[in-house]
């Protein structure tokens, strides 16, 4: 029987000291856990701090994009070393997988990615996840890692995420970890602090929201602190952390692609009578749309919204969205088809 996988993100504030200098305890410690893991699970290490490791090496380090990406460029392979080293003791070798989101958009390009991590599996290999950001385009970038360790969770099916952080767990407001969310709505969401680290991305609204959308494609998320003694282990076993129950999904693999990995270039305002449509694994008709919001070409992915402008479905377009004319809703022009739609 195939493993079960697992994918673990680690920001760069959990790895990295307040100078930006990789903290080795850590990433010995993230060794010694992965490797009691490795014969249960099929891995996935979604790790960032390769711009915090390079930049110390720039001269008058501003933060720009192209300062970010020369940061990168000197950081990855610092990184990789690093792990390299720690997991060398435990016989296990370790690839680099520098992701763009356009491996994600284009599904071809996502199976193949799949399938070069099957291998790498079947080899006792475990890849070493990142984005690309020395060639990333600033309007194809992820958010986030916690947006790229979801993609790859949700996408390749995993069983389990795990968020790592620099505190316990999701805090409640007298600042107690919550041990359990059974679901992850607006009272969750305002738990989150909106700062983020100096040297990070994200912060736990990031994760809170990336762990929605996991849960909700039936993957359990647990938020665990890093700093925590067997942090991993533990957080695997349910006794630290916030497990963010998972939901009840049946949706096929290639939906899951759709409601997650793919990247949304266009968007329409529905009527209510489009939506209720919807609501029935219906198509979606020209007659149904009350506005074109932005563009979008046939196959692209475009999202649905409700008159309250709320977002409640993702599709591939038949069509070109130029086709949605006056002339067009007189007819049942067919703008995306019930198996391309996806209700969120």
């Amino acid at each position: 029987m195939t493993k079960p996988i697992l994918v673990i993100k680690f920001g760069t504030a959990s790895i990295t000291h307040e100078n930006g200098e990789l903290d080795e305890t850590i990433v010995a410690s993230i060794a010694r856990q992965v490797a009691d893991l490795k014969e249960e699970y099929n891995i996935v290490l979604v790790s960032s701090g390769a711009v915090a490791a390079g930049k110390k090496y720039l001269k008058q380090y501003g933060g720009t994009m192209s300062e970010r990406k020369a940061a990168a460029a000197i950081g990855n392979p610092l990184l990789l070393s690093k792990y390299a080293r720690y997991f060398s003791p435990y016989d296990i070798a370790i690839a680099q997988s520098l992701c763009e989101r356009r491996h994600f958009s284009n599904r071809a390009q996502f199976l193949q990615l799949k399938k070069t991590y099957e291998e790498l599996w079947a080899s006792g290999v475990i890849p070493v996840a990142n984005e690309n950001d020395v060639v990333s385009d600033l309007e194809l970038k992820f958010s986030d890692n916690d947006e790229l360790a979801t993609l790859i969770a949700v996408g390749f099916g995993a069983s389990m995420l795990l968020f790592s952080t620099s505190v316990g767990g999701v805090l409640d407001r007298q600042g107690k970890v919550v041990p359990q969310i059974d679901a992850i709505d607006e009272s969750v969401l305002s738990l989150a602090d909106t700062k983020k680290s100096s040297l990070g991305l994200g912060g736990m609204v990031s994760k809170l929201t990336f762990a929605r959308l996991a849960t909700r494609m039936g993957i359990k998320v647990v938020i665990f602190g890093i700093h925590t003694p067997d942090g991993i282990l533990n957080a695997i076993a349910g006794k630290t952390g916030t497990l963010c129950l998972p939901q009840p999904c049946s949706m096929p693999a290639r939906k899951k692609w759709l409601a997650s990995g793919s990247l949304v270039t266009g968007r329409v305002l529905v009527d209510e009578g489009a939506l209720s449509a919807l609501q029935k694994r219906r198509s979606l008709l020209a007659v149904g749309v009350l506005t074109v919001l932005e563009r979008f070409e046939g196959g692209e992915v475009f999202e649905i919204v409700d008159e309250e402008h709320n977002v409640i479905a993702v599709a591939r377009a038949k069509v070109s969205s130029d086709l949605l004319s006056e002339d067009g809703k007189t007819q049942n022009l067919e703008i995306a088809h019930a198996d391309d739609i996806v209700l969120l």
